[in-house]
């Protein structure tokens, strides 16, 4: 058996990376465990092994008594001459027995009991490999799915994708590698279990801290970040350096950095906007292309209640509200969107604009402008094929008719007209 446990102790050293001190440790706690219960029921055993050459020993504790009542624990005094020279009543001697006496369960003990050491240091094992990986990225290789999940080897061990943190949309087939982030590390009762994601905001946060030098030196910070999976992304930047354009850094040339990040998530929108700390400068940079107006916040209760043209509402919302959402998540302030009121002109006010569009043109007067528009003449377009004549006839002077004419003329032409 000897030439076992050696063999054993020099693989599980080498291949496994298990000290031999803690295999022996393991084994001979199962063998003393396991005798304690078998053979040598009641026993007070020590079990030792020989870390060079692997040989085996055992040894029994008995009470020196002059009057055995237990024999598996107890000793008489005659007897006890045989293994220590003046043995007295009351005191305890070790008396080696043969290790074949352990006979099989010994021996199937001690192979229960390396695999069960084995099992438990490759959890250890995953654990302290990958619990400093823990927020970044990983590559690994499709395997298989289970029950909806994943299963992805990294090469030492494997990891799951459960359904939740996967981009909708995407499918990977067996074969197929795979970059994820590593989200957590869960104790289960079968061990450690790895937990992958590519839904998670902090996968798109560390594909821009790989992908943009900027953000890794510190001279570009992600200050806000939210994300629809498959959908849409938006996150906000800053920069600690006024020569450094935030927005232009995570862009990179020709648009080369986001187009990496977009083509890893399989297409997915990302918007990169400049951070303020000003929620309604925000709120402009956020919405664009829309154009926010009329903007009122209500910095109690963090909510914005603006309007947008009706040109704009679709864009601002964006598809099933995602748009809206992701805005509000992006600044923390909830977002009342409404459609711009158009108030219908009447008579007199249109009247009004008109008389101040003819009396913007230099060297108009209002009340000529006033005179020009009661003859339907609102705009310098209706002022073609008029006449001096016609103004002579609604009032105006020869000299102020021809004055008028030669200033409309040119302002509709887009020069600067004579002065008298």
């Amino acid at each position: 058996m000897s030439n076992e446990i050696l063999s054993v102790l020099e693989y599980m050293e080498k291949e496994k990376g298990i000290s031999r001190d803690d295999m022996i440790a393991a084994i001979t706690q199962a063998i003393r465990s396991a005798a304690t219960k078998g053979v040598s029921a009641g026993s007070d055993l020590r079990v030792e092994i020989n870390p060079k050459t692997g040989q085996l020993k055992a040894w029994a504790s008995f009470k020196i008594v002059d009057s055995v009542a237990d024999p598996a624990t107890e000793i008489h005094l005659e007897k006890a001459s045989l293994y220590t020279p003046s043995p007295k009543l009351g005191e305890s001697i070790q008396k080696e027995i043969d290790p074949a006496l352990l006979g099989r369960i010994a021996a199937q003990t001690a192979r229960q009991a390396i695999m069960q050491r084995v099992r438990q240091f490759e959890k250890d094992r995953v654990y302290e490999e990958y619990k400093d990986l823990v927020g970044d990225i990983v590559t690994g290789t499709v395997r298989r799915r289970e029950r909806g999940d994943l299963m992805v080897d990294l090469g030492k061990s494997e990891a799951t994708l459960p359904p939740r943190e996967c981009i909708p949309g995407e499918n990977y087939a067996p074969g197929e590698r795979i970059r994820c982030l590593l989200l957590n590390i869960e104790n289960t009762a079968r061990g450690p279990e790895i937990i992958l994601s590519r839904a998670s905001p902090k996968f798109v946060r560390r594909l821009f801290e790989l992908e943009v030098a900027e953000i890794t030196d510190g001279t570009v910070s992600i200050e806000a970040m939210a994300r629809e999976p498959g959908y849409r992304t938006k996150i906000s930047v800053n920069t600690t350096d006024q020569k450094v354009d935030p927005v232009g850094a995570c862009v990179g040339a020709r648009g080369a950095r986001v187009k990496s990040i977009v083509r890893e998530l399989g297409g997915e929108k990302i918007d990169i906007i400049r951070h303020y700390a000003d929620p309604q400068r925000m709120l402009e940079e956020a919405m664009r292309p829309a154009v926010p107006k009329n903007m009122r916040v209500d910095e109690r209760s963090r909510r914005i209640y603006f309007e947008v043209a009706e040109k704009d509402l679709a864009t601002a919302i964006g598809r099933g509200g995602q748009n809206a959402k992701l805005t509000s998540r992006l600044m923390g302030w909830k977002l009342d969107i409404s459609r711009e009121k158009q108030e219908a002109l009447g008579f007199d006010e249109r009247k009004q604009k008109a008389i101040e569009g003819i009396g913007g043109v230099p060297g108009i007067t209002e009340e000529q402008a006033a005179k020009l528009v009661a003859m339907g003449i609102n705009s310098l377009e209706a002022f073609e094929d008029v006449s001096a004549e016609d103004l002579v006839g609604a009032g105006f002077s020869v000299e102020e008719a021809s004055e008028v004419i030669n200033r409309l003329v040119a302002a509709r032409e887009g020069r600067s007209a004579p002065t008298a």
